[in-house]
C-alpha cells in the first residue's frame, strides 16, 4: 500500500494534511535574524576580548620590565592594568552569555517535566533581564554619568568613560537574554543548556 504526499494548499501555504508544527515556522524569520545578529556580535566580542587580553599582557610585561630591568616602574601601568583587567572580565562574561555558558546548578530543574523546565528557563531569563536592566544599563549609566568628570591620575581618560563598559555590556547581555527567551518560547532552544565536555575540560 502506497501513500501519496500531502497536496499543497492553493494559497501557497503549508501542504494540506501536513503535520509540521506551526510554532517553529511562525518564529522562523525572527529566529534567523537573531541568529545572524548573534554571530556578528559574537565575533565583535571575541575580537574585543583578544585585543583587550593582548593589551593587558603588554601592559603587565612593560610594568615588570620597567621595574625589574630599568629599576623605574612606569607609574601608569598599575592603573592601566587594573582597568584593562576589569574591561576584559566584563566583555568575557558578556561573551559567555551568548552560549548560556555561565555556571548553573540544574540538578533539580532537570528532574522536572519538560513543561516545568520551560517555565523555569523563562523565569530565569526574566530575572536575568531584570537584573541586567536595573544594575548594568540603568545603574551603570548613572555611575558613568556621575563619574564622567573624574579624571584618572595617570591615564588620559575619566572614570566615567571607563564605566561606560557596564551599560554597553548590559545592552549586549539583554540582547542575548531576549534571544534565548524567544528561542525557548519557540522551541528552538532547550530549557537547559547542553553540557559541553570540551568547555568543561578547558
Amino acid at each position: 500500500m502506497t501513500t501519496t504526499p500531502p497536496e499543497p494548499d492553493e494559497s501557497g501555504g503549508e501542504p494540506v494534511g501536513s503535520t509540521t508544527a506551526p510554532g517553529p515556522v511562525r518564529w522562523k524569520g525572527l529566529l534567523a535574524v537573531l541568529a545572524v545578529l548573534r554571530r556578528v556580535i559574537d565575533r565583535i566580542l571575541a575580537l574585543l576580548c583578544i585585543v583587550t587580553f593582548t593589551l593587558l599582557v603588554v601592559v603587565v610585561a612593560w610594568q615588570v620590565f620597567t621595574r625589574e630591568v630599568l629599576n623605574d616602574s612606569a607609574p601608569w601601568t598599575t592603573e592601566a592594568a587594573s582597568y584593562t583587567f576589569v574591561v576584559l572580565a566584563i566583555f568575557a562574561a558578556t561573551y559567555v552569555f551568548s552560549e548560556r555558558g555561565h555556571i548553573a546548578v540544574e540538578i533539580l530543574v532537570e528532574k522536572l517535566p519538560l513543561g516545568g523546565q520551560k517555565i523555569m528557563a523563562i523565569v530565569i531569563e526574566a530575572i536575568v533581564i531584570f537584573f541586567i536592566v536595573a544594575a548594568f544599563i540603568v545603574g551603570g549609566s548613572r555611575v558613568a554619568s556621575n563619574a564622567w568628570g573624574q579624571d584618572l591620575s595617570t591615564l588620559p581618560f575619566t572614570v566615567g568613560q571607563m564605566f561606560l563598559v557596564l551599560p554597553i555590556a548590559g545592552v549586549i547581555i539583554l540582547f542575548y537574554s531576549v534571544s534565548h527567551l524567544i528561542g525557548i518560547l519557540a522551541g528552538a532552544e532547550k530549557p537547559t543548556p547542553d553540557f559541553d565536555e570540551n568547555a568543561e575540560a578547558i
